[in-house]
């Protein structure tokens, strides 16, 4: 098995692992495969790849966007960094419930997080790269992003961020997300595929 599932979260979140080959030479790992991830009922229509460098400190997110709706798979390819999601989907029984885990190149972890979820990722290094895959194609129109420091949901970041960018300290809060014409885009359905 190319992949496997270390973690389900909320029954929708998910920490994947891939196998990895090594010897004198190196490493060699399938990080994307698409018949295992329809296998393990995960999407294998990703659009567009992302790549960001983070200084020691810098907190990104908690990004989400409605339309289309957007799934991310994120994996950190140098350094380290706290990588979150948060269930921000209206009638939700997760709403507001986050998860979150220390990924490095060392242990190879990625997370899964369907459409519906605010991600986000706290720099614990210097030199932090985290690269990752989405469903959809981004659209400036139908994005948004919740406070990272909100306490309604209380994330618990392993250290306190330096640097936020100005969009993300004046992101909204749940609530006022919840209070939205947007959020019943993004409304929770027992029957809803992971895209």
């Amino acid at each position: 098995m190319a992949l496997t599932i270390e973690s389900h979260h909320f029954g929708e979140v998910m920490v994947i692992v891939p196998q990895v080959f090594e010897d004198d030479r190196g490493f060699f790992m399938e990080t994307y495969r698409a018949d295992r991830f329809r296998e393990l009922g995960l999407p294998d229509n990703f659009v567009q790849q992302n790549h960001s460098h983070s200084k020691k400190g810098v907190l990104r997110g908690l990004h989400f966007q409605w339309d289309p709706p957007m799934a991310k798979l994120m994996r950190v390819t140098r350094g380290t960094a706290f990588l979150v999601a948060v269930d921000v989907r209206l009638g939700s029984p997760t709403l507001g419930k986050w998860v979150g885990i220390e990924a490095n190149p060392q242990n190879r972890r990625q997370v899964w997080a369907p459409a519906g979820f605010g991600r986000g990722f706290l720099a614990l290094t210097d030199d932090v790269e985290v690269q990752y895959n989405c469903t959809g194609i981004y659209n400036s129109k139908a994005e948004s992003a919740i406070r990272w420091d909100d306490p309604d949901i209380a994330i618990e970041w392993p250290v306190r961020p330096s640097l936020v960018s100005e969009k993300d300290q004046k992101a909204q809060t749940l609530a006022q997300w919840l209070a939205s014409p947007h959020a019943k885009c993004l409304s929770y359905c027992a029957q809803a595929v992971n895209a």
